[in-house]
């Protein structure tokens, strides 16, 4: 449920503010609206600070340390942990480019630009030409050397003399030399390569001061989060005042809290006003609190007027989900792994979303049970069959449609029950009704299923769309509630059927899934050799599980988040309740 909440005023002396700012943190239960939001923002020094030390940190969890820990503090030590990636970073530049310039001039081989140089300042007349292959014996000079073939079947020619002329063919065209030589080249990448090193071995030092690290951005978040509060205040002469959104259950009791605590202070509750946005804290039951990760990942938090729906979004996604695996096989993966590598899992994505993954897994597990598929394997007759048989496609195909008359009409529905008395509850009541009768109309195009009037779709059609259009509008005047409903109706109508109409993704997702397994069983099993056979297996099906993955969140996501909500008219308006605390500071 979405908790109600009260806005609160703390008032006390301007010399006391300081002191009702750590009460109130201590306390943890007021969410801080700051009177003016321009003074009140974050300090970014501080926040580049805190973002600096959790980059350093994410690049030397993944190094072993080295003892002994260098003397700096956890800001300085970040800071260098920073500065040698952005070493690193360069290094690789420079050595790709030396790299590609070492290619550019290896027809010259180890040729030394220092030494050219020394004999020519001797009196050595020393060239190098580019000659076409024919004429290299016509070169006439004390020193002729060939170095290497050119393209056009010319070659890379040098020669030199002392005491007399060199005497070229007309063919003959002088080469210049490179700005660097191979030598130098190579000594500049060795010794990059040496600096690399070393501050690999200074990256394993600064891993000894991770965990140092890591226990200072919590205090910074608090120093920040405290800042923030001071600057939230008003301040008025001899007053200072907070304001802010406390549960309503424990506004009550705010003002007894603070006067326990020795703090003088004047405490005002007031209902918010409907023109209010307050921030939204849901208490969902405890079976539910799994589906806290997905909403985190998506960064959707419900307004605080609309619906908590997290108890419908548990209870569809790992239906959808199993639907779209289609695999008891796949599904005892994704049930075993986060309970294996629970801690990694939870580390990576979060305690509820590690839990969702055991859930859809479990869910998994009971759906390729009922259609008899593991790794594509059919272990024995199912209870259902999901093949490419018309008889298979047919009953899944009109599964699905089902499943999605159920989630969208209880949608509409429960806009009704929130809606009632106001009359528009019956709109939604027929928008709902409406719905059943399009699913005849869906499987009749789809499935050709029989609709006329010896059935109960027209009827459902009819009763629903009537109360849609009269009731759907709370304009006060009856007929132009009716005219708009008119005008607003058939829009409506065609988004109910390509509502429904999309959860046939749960059978063609979930079918193409098993037809993949059993291809890949199929394929593997005619290379004979068993340790190639094993590997192709392995990466077959962890290709295909990785596609389910992808439908999951491509597909049962959007079930809910889009026909599931936009029949429940969720805008997704809301912003979450995070109360100034210092025993925890609150995390994105």
């Amino acid at each position: 449920m979405i908790v109600p909440m009260a806005k609160v005023f703390v008032a006390c002396r301007a010399r006391d503010q300081t002191r009702a700012v750590d009460v109130l943190g201590d306390l943890g239960v007021m969410h801080l609206v700051p009177v003016d939001p321009a003074k009140a923002a974050p300090n970014e020094k501080t926040l580049g600070e805190i973002a600096d030390i959790e980059r350093a940190i994410r690049i030397v969890s993944a190094i072993a340390p080295a003892a002994p820990p260098p003397p700096l503090s956890p800001l300085d030590a970040a800071r260098e942990v920073l500065a040698i990636r952005n070493q690193a970073t360069d290094r690789h530049n420079r050595l790709a480019a030396l790299d590609h310039r070492l290619r550019q001039i290896a027809i010259w081989g180890d040729v030394r630009l220092d030494r050219i140089k020394s004999l020519r300042a001797a009196g050595v007349d020393l060239r190098f030409c580019s000659v076409p292959t024919q004429d290299v014996a016509a070169m006439d000079a004390e020193v002729v050397q060939v170095f290497s073939e050119l393209p056009g079947r010319r070659f890379l020619v040098g020669v030199a003399s002392r005491d007399s002329e060199i005497r070229l063919p007309e063919s003959a065209e002088e080469y210049p030399l490179p700005e660097r030589d191979a030598p130098s080249i190579r000594q500049e990448a060795a010794e990059l390569d040496a600096a690399g090193r070393q501050d690999a071995l200074r990256l394993a030092h600064l891993a000894c001061l991770a965990d140092s690290m890591g226990q200072a951005v919590p205090e910074m978040r608090l120093r920040a989060e405290v800042d923030v509060a001071q600057r939230s205040a008003l301040d008025r002469d001899l007053l200072s005042a907070l304001q802010g959104w406390v549960p309503a259950k424990e506004a009550s009791s705010l003002a007894g809290k603070l006067a326990q605590s020795g703090l003088d202070a004047a405490v005002q509750i007031l209902e918010p006003e409907p023109e209010e946005h307050p921030p939204t804290l849901i208490r969902s039951p405890k079976w539910a609190e799994p589906i806290e990760g997905l909403f985190k990942m998506l960064g959707t938090v419900a307004g605080y007027r609309e619906f908590d729906v997290s108890v419908p979004f548990m209870i569809a996604l790992p239906l959808f989900s199993a639907m779209l695996i289609a695999d008891a096989g796949y599904g005892t993966v994704l049930f075993l792994l986060p309970l294996v590598f629970r801690a990694k899992l939870k580390y990576l994505l979060g305690a509820s979303m590690t839990h969702l993954l055991i859930v859809i897994g479990a869910a998994a597990i009971a759906w390729g049970l009922v259609i008899s598929s593991f790794f594509g394997v059919e272990l024995y007759s199912p209870l259902i069959r999901v093949d490419l048989s018309e008889e298979s496609r047919t009953l899944m195909m009109r599964i699905s449609f089902l499943i999605g008359a159920v989630h969208v009409s209880l949608a509409q529905w429960w806009q009704a029950a929130r809606l009632f008395p106001d009359q528009r509850f019956l709109g939604k009541v027929g928008w709902g009704v409406f719905i059943w009768g399009i699913l005849g109309v869906v499987q009749m195009f789809v499935l050709r299923s029989p609709f006329g009037w010896d059935t109960a779709y027209p009827y459902l059609l009819l009763a629903g769309g009537t109360l849609a259009v009269l009731f759907d509008n709370s304009h006060p005047n009856p007929l132009k509630r009716v005219l708009l409903g008119t005008a607003n109706a058939p829009l409506a109508m065609l988004g109910t059927f390509s509502d429904v109409i999309s959860y046939v993704r749960l059978m063609a997702v979930g079918l193409a899934g098993s037809v993949l397994a059993v291809s890949f069983n199929n394929l593997v099993g005619t290379l004979g050799f068993w340790p190639l056979v094993a590997v192709a297996w392995l990466a077959a099906h962890s290709l295909n599980l990785a596609l389910c993955m992808i439908a999951l969140f491509a597909h049962g996501v959007r079930l809910n988040v889009l026909e599931f909500s936009n029949n429940l008219g969720m805008q997704w308006t809301g912003y979450p309740y995070r109360p100034f605390t210092k025993s925890a500071v609150q995390e994105d």
